[in-house]
């Protein structure tokens, strides 16, 4: 496997601190490692393990992708979950021009005008971690995610990329393992195994193909899946620009909504006007709510 560089283009503006403080909360010891001026990682494509190196490039609108691969085959769909990782297809005029007619919105557009949206690499994994993360801290979420790497990711030999020793449990694994003292109350270890079996067999496909409504619709039928959840994944799995977790604390305590904040139901009504970037819309309320 020999490693590859490749230049990867964004239409500016584009915030490297931005996706550096994401990571920064969300880093999995073992898969994930970060720099001041990095993002590391271990993967698997059909099956083949391999390893990535994200940097911005001063001066250039554009971010180097290193990279491990098994096979050439796999190097444009690696490309592609990089670049929607990175949200560097996004169209910020149009979705700026768009959302600057809500008034509240407007000011934290001018002041965040790079914002973007933060995507996972890989769904399956992006839905673990947001089930794991229903009612619980961030920080606590990481740690219980962390385990369930260490205890059944599989190893990753990679001596080019220090800090990556691991790649993410796959469905399957997931599924069969003995959970406990893993950190979680057994009804969400339960949800969690219940989801992997589903994803292992075949029965629920990860995948906007049909659109998100379609695949929000099937997450809720799962138990211990609400719509929070599911949208959230469609969210951040998929980069959905129009997936909206109405009901999520960080939207509805944001400071533009004044020290009362505002209810899920409010919520909801106004973001209509925000379709079809109200993922946006809550990228830059969650900014705003964590001093951004």
């Amino acid at each position: 496997m020999n490693i590859i560089t490749l230049l990867l283009p964004y239409q500016p503006p584009w915030d490297w601190q931005q996706f550096h403080s994401h990571f920064a909360l969300r880093a999995i010891p073992g898969l994930e490692a970060l720099s001041a001026d990095s993002y590391s990682r271990g993967f698997c494509i059909d099956g083949a393990p391999g390893w990535l190196r994200v940097a911005p490039l001063p001066g250039q609108n554009a971010l180097e992708l290193r990279c491990r691969i098994a096979s050439p085959a796999h190097l444009d769909q690696l490309e592609q979950r990089v670049r929607r990782m990175f949200d560097l297809d996004s169209e910020p005029e149009t979705i700026a021009r768009h959302l600057s007619a809500d008034e509240l919105l407007a000011p934290l557009l001018l002041r965040n005008p790079g914002l973007r949206l933060p995507v996972a690499f890989d769904p399956f994994e992006q839905a673990v971690r947001a089930i794991v993360g229903q009612q619980v801290t961030v920080k606590a979420a990481v740690t219980i995610v962390g385990r369930l790497v260490q205890r059944i990711g599989t190893r990753l030999d990679t001596p080019a990329a220090p800090g990556i020793s691991h790649l993410f449990p796959t469905p399957q694994a997931l599924a069969e393992a003995d959970l406990s003292g893993i950190g979680m109350p057994g009804k969400r270890v339960q949800c969690l195994q219940h989801f992997a079996a589903r994803i292992a067999d075949g029965s629920l496909l990860l995948s906007i193909e049909h659109g998100s409504a379609a695949l929000i619709e099937q997450l809720c039928a799962l138990p211990g899946i609400g719509p929070w959840t599911a949208h959230y994944i469609a969210l951040r799995a998929f980069g959905e620009a129009d997936a909206f977790p109405a009901s999520d604390l960080g939207l509805l305590k944001a400071p533009v909504w004044g020290a009362a904040g505002i209810d899920a139901r409010r919520l909801t009504l106004r973001a209509e006007a925000w379709r079809p970037w109200r993922a946006y819309a809550a990228a830059h309320l969650w900014h705003c709510y964590s001093g951004g």
